[in-house]
Parts: structure tokens; sequence; C-alpha cells
């Protein structure tokens, strides 16, 4: 008879009670229920019940469900409808993982236990992590889920052999590589399996809902029969099926994006008014002119141009200078190596904050003791000076002038020279050169020659404006400079040689 169901019922030593009609799972009005009693034993009955239901022959058969609770409790279906699942024990494999929820990450290679249960992929640093994941269960693994996800071989997102790619419904994407190539072919079918058989309970517990409507209409259309006044809920697409509510975090940073897009057009109003109002303040901002009159911003001395820094002192020679120069010939006129030695750097940098800053201060300290700091930051004034103590323009003329062979000749020549230079300039060079005339007068103690000073003052008290010619060449001429200058220093600035 068509629409025809048959269900055995076996039970040991009791008999089955009695089904009445309208206790049938899924029964229609037209059912007829009977019970045959075939055979008895000791304590063993056998009873069988047939279920004859009148249907109308024109529609198909009813499908029968492949839920597992009907299986177990009517034994509907038979054995085998959904495949046993496939779990591998934990293995070493190298994970990488690349994608998360979409947003690309920065492939990191570690060596990860990884264990394949029924419905995910666990990851662990080691197998003693799993064994103590299973005594505490508080202990969570990192894991992926394998509902909708794919599983596929790749050699684009790593130079590794035997590289297997898992794309997760959400996005996520995990690279496991292994050197054997039966290993990770083992998990690839494993995991392919696995992801293959959640996706058709998904689909198949989907299947079980109907899911057609009619349009503009409340009134729900079953698969089979005529339409009832049932409401349902729309049948949901298959991916939402085997995807999990979203993390706290994802919600989190849903709202974000959502309240990001929803403020962008004042966010941006504000930017722009931050914008005019940094433009209104450094058009408003006062000028450094300004700021220097009133003594905001005060002048330093190192780096400071000397026609600048003598008119601001009101001297023609920097008084950094002469404090420097009375410092040496107090005490350090018979230092060994004195100009040649260098001092220590960090003692110099602290000497020329405080002369910046304008502080009193004392060379006699017991800080600066050493008298190569001293000498060293005499030595940095000169070489921090935006122009050096032989103006840019008479370079030239100065090298010219060595150049002279008759000796008397040059001495005329450079000291027409030196009587041409600004006044602070030239000052400052008679009190130079005059203080490294008595150095020489010490060179027995101190063991410094002429030929030693101009080695050390040549490029520090000239050096052409643009650095085109020769640079060996030019030191030459700056030592042969400054080495005459400092011979011929009595007759060229009119000084007494002691």
């Amino acid at each position: 008879m068509a629409g025809t169901r048959i269900t055995n019922l076996q039970s040991v030593g009791k008999q089955p009670p009695l089904i009445l009609p309208h206790q049938v799972t899924g029964a229609a009005p037209d059912t007829v229920q009977m019970r045959i009693k075939t055979s008895q034993s000791s304590g063993d009955r056998l009873s069988q019940t047939k279920s004859m239901v009148l249907q109308d022959p024109d529609l198909p058969p009813r499908p029968i469900s492949r839920h597992r609770r009907n299986q177990s409790q009517h034994n509907i279906g038979g054995a085998g409808a959904v495949e046993t699942p496939v779990v591998l024990n934990g293995e070493y494999l190298n994970k990488a993982k690349i994608s998360e929820g979409g947003k690309k990450l920065r492939k990191n290679w570690t060596s990860t236990w990884v264990v394949l249960d029924t419905d995910k992929l666990l990851f662990y640093k080691d197998s003693k992590q799993e064994a103590l994941t299973n005594l505490k269960p508080g202990c969570s693994p990192d894991g992926m889920d394998l509902c909708g996800a794919v599983a596929e071989w790749t050699t684009e997102k790593s130079s590794r052999k035997n590289v297997l790619q898992i794309t997760t419904s959400s996005g996520s994407e995990f690279l496991l590589q292994a050197d054997n190539y039966h290993t990770i072919s083992k998990w690839h079918d494993a995991i392919k399996m696995t992801a293959d058989n959640l996706s058709k309970g998904a689909a198949g517990k989907a299947s079980d809902k109907p899911g057609i409507r009619r349009a503009n209409s409340t009134e729900y259309l079953p698969r089979h029969g005529l339409p009832s006044k049932t409401l349902s809920l729309p049948r949901p697409a298959p991916e939402s099926l085997c995807t999990k509510d979203p993390k706290p975090e994802h919600r989190r940073s849903l709202m974000f994006k959502s309240s990001k897009l929803t403020y962008s057009m004042s966010d941006s109003a504000d930017k722009n008014g931050v914008k005019n109002r940094l433009k209104k303040f450094i058009t408003r901002r006062p000028s450094m002119k300004t700021l220097q009159e009133k003594g905001i911003i005060k002048d330093r001395v190192f780096g400071c141009p000397l026609l600048a820094l003598c008119e601001r002192e009101g001297t023609t020679v920097p008084n950094f200078v002469r404090q420097c120069v009375e410092a040496v010939e107090k005490r350090g006129l018979e230092a060994d190596g004195i100009y040649r030695v260098s001092g220590n750097l960090a003692t110099i940098q602290k000497l020329r904050f405080l002369v910046d800053q304008e502080v009193e201060f004392n060379l006699d300290d017991s800080q600066w003791e050493d008298i190569h700091v001293v000498t060293g930051a005499l030595k940095m004034f000169f070489r921090e000076l935006p122009e050096p103590l032989f103006p840019f323009p008479f370079f030239e003329l100065f090298v010219e002038a060595i150049k002279t062979k008759e000796c008397k000749q040059k001495v005329q020549v450079i000291k027409k020279l030196v009587l041409q230079l600004p006044k602070p300039n030239q000052d400052t060079m008679k009190v130079l050169f005059r203080h490294l005339q008595k150095i020489l007068t010490c060179s027995r103690k101190n063991l410094m020659s002429t030929q030693g000073i101009s080695i050390v003052f040549g490029p520090t008290l000239m050096w052409p404006e643009l650095d085109c010619g020769n640079m060996a060449v030019n030191m030459v001429y700056q030592n042969q400079i400054v080495e005459f200058i400092l011979i011929e220093s009595p007759e060229i600035f009119g000084l007494q040689n002691k």
C-alpha cells in the first residue's frame, strides 16, 4: 500500500505498551494502528506493529527525517546515514596564522601540537599542555571551528613545501605544514572530510525546515500538500547555520565601525576647526626678534657671528675668549701637549651649556681643573663660528699671499690683509696669537712647536666658504698661513717678542 510505514520494535522480558493513534509521532488523522502477536518464547516476546497511513496516492511519499534523535528512538533511516566523525590524535605540525576576520597578519611559523576533534581543530604548545588541559577543564586551548571551513593545498602563501591552507567561515586563514608529505596529506584528508560532514549535517538540518512562503503574505506553504495558516520564520542561509555568534570583541569592533561612520562628518569638521586654530596661532606667534627684545629667547655664544657677539657684549674680543686665555696662561702654559690633547667631551659640553645660558661660572672651579677642557672649549668656540676668524672673502687672498717667495714682501702683504679685517676679527686674532706666543716660550715643557700649533689651529681659524677645491691642498695652505703669522706676529701685530 502507498504511504505504508513499518517499524520493528524489540523488547526483552517485557511486553511493549499499546500505542494509541494520537501518540504516534507525525501520524496523520487517517492512521490505523494494529498490533500483531507473532510468537512467544520463554523470556522473549516479539511484537510487530504496522502503521498504515492513508494518504493521497497522487502525492509523493513524505521524506524520512534524518535527525539523530529520530533514528535513536524510532530507528528510522537505517545505520550509517551520518558518517562517523574523524578524530586524529596529536601530532607536531608547523602552524602559521596569516589572517583573522579578513585582516592580514604577519606570518610567523611555530611548531604546534595539533589535535583534530569531532568538529574543530585544537592547537597546543606541546603534548604536555594537552594532558594538562584534559585535567583542568578551565584551561581551553586555541582552536578553529571546521564548520564551513575550506581546506586546500597552496604554493602562493609560503615558499615551504607541503603547505595546507585552511580558511574558516569567519574569514580567518591558517597554514599547516610538515616536511613529510604523507603526514600532511593525512591531515588534509581528515580535515576536509570533517569540514564536509559538518557542512552536510548543517545543510540537512536546514532541509528539514520548510522554506517556501508566498510573497507579500504570512501564509506558509509546505513542500507537499495544501497551504496551512502556520506562521514560520524565513529559512536561514546555510552559511549562517554553521557560524557561531560573534565574539564580544567583534561586536565592539562593529559598534566602533558604525559609530565611526556615523560621526565621520563631525570628526572631519573638528579636524578642520583644529587646523584653523593652529593656523591662527602660528600667524599670531611673535617673531624671533620680538622674543629676543623681550628677553624670552637669549642669543647663544657658541655659533653666534663674531661681529654680533662683540656688539652685544660691547667689546671687540669675546669675553669667553679672554677668560679661556687667562685661565690657560695662569695654570696651563707648561701642560704637556696643551691644545693638542683633547679634553673630556661631556665636560666641554657642560661648560658650553653654561656659557650659552649666560650663567656665571668660574674657570678656576674644581670641575674645570682639567686645563684641556678649557682649551677644548676655546677650540670649539672658533670651530662653530658661522664665519671663521679669517673671513671667507679673505681666504683666497691669504693663500695667494703665502705663495709669495720673498719673506719681507710676504710679511707686508699679510700685514696689510690683517689690517683690512673687521675690528673684532683683528683684535681677537691679535689676542689669540699673543697667547700662542706665550705657549711657544714654554715649548720645552709643553712640547708644543710652531708647526704643532699651526696643525691644530690651521683648520680651526680658517676654511673656504665652498669646499670646491682640493681639501688636502687647502689644509696645507691653512697650516702654512697660521704658522707664518705665528712666527711673524711681532711684526704683523706690533707685539713685543719676549
